[in-house]
């Protein structure tokens, strides 16, 4: 009996040895991945208009072993175009204790940078992050916030010279924006430059709220213009469809800054690939869970870009689309 206790005990000692020498051996990541990681997602538009953005997002989330139930709990929070509620979205995810807060535009960083100094930071889309304040330069963000920029000074004279090439004519175009949105004075500039090289005469209508789009419109069909170059904002991501209908009732040619626009029947876009960005914004909340620190991750720039085209919307409005500006499409919607 005394040499029965005396095996066990041996035995549970090798097995105890066993079992504490396969969870020092196992691999670092594999452990911090059996944890629940808490990931804030914060968004000035309405869920369903940016859903192939969040989708994109846990995509790459995905693709980096985080599963929502198993070892990610996903935060999200919506503004639904209503850009007063983003502090209090923002104080929201911070009383949660989420590990990291990913936000869907400088609209969106700049609410949460005011509640929060602490939670690390993944911008997913910045058209200027050191212009707005938010980190010190793309090589040495320097704080709590790091992550993608969206900014390409070319797009603004790719999009005119696209207006040009499907309508030889073009001399006047409406600009949509909102100057209450950050980087919109500056997409603003860089399409004044390149409207000069054009020798096109801009119309800049400031759109604040979704009642705004129909007068923009109808001062745009009363500026007599032959096109519109619609800006990237919040109030026009969450306003699209009407945007679209309008622009189909109004038969003006318009060109938009994300696909989103072109899939749900806009005419034709240009642009930083933003699903992309969602997607690689991932990496970043892969590397801060791990433990990496904001301030020492580097800031990326855009490198996919697209060209869609909706050929049912130009119909809609009797505009040919040139098979030379087809032939370059990334994606054509039939």
């Amino acid at each position: 009996m005394i040499i029965l206790e005396s095996a066990r005990s041996v035995v549970g000692g090798i097995l105890a040895i066993a079992v504490l020498f396969f969870i020092s051996s196992y691999p670092v990541e594999a452990q911090q991945l059996t944890k629940m990681a808490r990931v804030g997602f914060l968004s000035a538009a309405s869920s369903s208009s940016v859903a192939a953005r969040a989708e994109a997002f846990r995509e790459g989330l995905r693709e980096l072993g985080y599963v929502e139930g198993k070892n990610l709990v996903l935060v999200s929070r919506y503004a639904e175009g209503k850009l007063d509620r983003l502090s209090g979205l923002a104080n929201e995810l911070v009383r949660l204790s989420v590990d990291v807060i990913v936000t869907g535009s400088p609209t969106v960083t700049g609410p949460v940078k005011q509640v929060n100094v602490t939670i690390p930071v993944i911008m997913a889309q910045d058209f200027d992050p050191v212009a707005n304040g938010f980190i010190t330069s793309l090589a040495r963000p320097g704080g709590n916030i790091t992550g993608l920029t969206s900014v390409a000074p070319e797009l603004s004279g790719k999009r005119l010279e696209l207006l040009k090439e499907i309508i030889p004519s073009l001399s006047r175009v409406a600009v949509f924006g909102t100057s209450s949105t950050p980087g919109n004075g500056q997409s603003l500039t860089e399409t004044e430059t390149a409207a000069a090289t054009f020798a096109v005469k801009l119309q800049y209508l400031d759109v604040l709220s979704a009642k705004d789009i129909e007068l923009a419109f109808r001062a745009a069909s009363k500026g007599r213009v032959d096109a519109v170059l619609v800006l990237a904002t919040p109030i026009f991501t969450s306003e699209r469809k009407q945007l679209i209908k309008l622009a189909v009732k109004s038969r003006l040619p318009a060109i938009y800054a994300r696909p989103e626009f072109v899939e749900d029947g806009g005419l034709m876009t240009y642009g930083v690939s933003v699903n992309d960005l969602y997607r690689r914004a991932a990496t970043y909340v892969d590397k801060i869970l791990k433990g990496a620190k904001p301030a020492d991750l580097p800031v990326e720039q855009p490198t996919k870009f697209e060209l869609v085209i909706n050929l049912k919307a130009a119909k809609q409005i009797g505009l040919t689309i040139p098979p030379n500006v087809l032939a370059r499409a990334d994606r054509v919607i039939r």
